[in-house]
């Protein structure tokens, strides 16, 4: 199994993932795969965004 290379994220991307997750119409799973970012750092940026 090969590793996928470390990725950095714009912080326009991160604002972006963090609202999906504020508005609440997806469940955070959902929203994951939809964006292709692991759960937890997807909840990472959302508790940034409401900081």
């Amino acid at each position: 199994m090969t590793r996928r290379k470390r990725r950095n994220h714009t912080p326009s991307f991160k604002a972006k993932v963090a609202l999906a997750a504020v508005k609440g119409d997806k469940t955070v799973t959902e929203l994951a795969q939809q964006f292709d970012v692991h759960p937890n750092q997807f909840q990472d940026w959302k508790r940034r965004l409401l900081d």
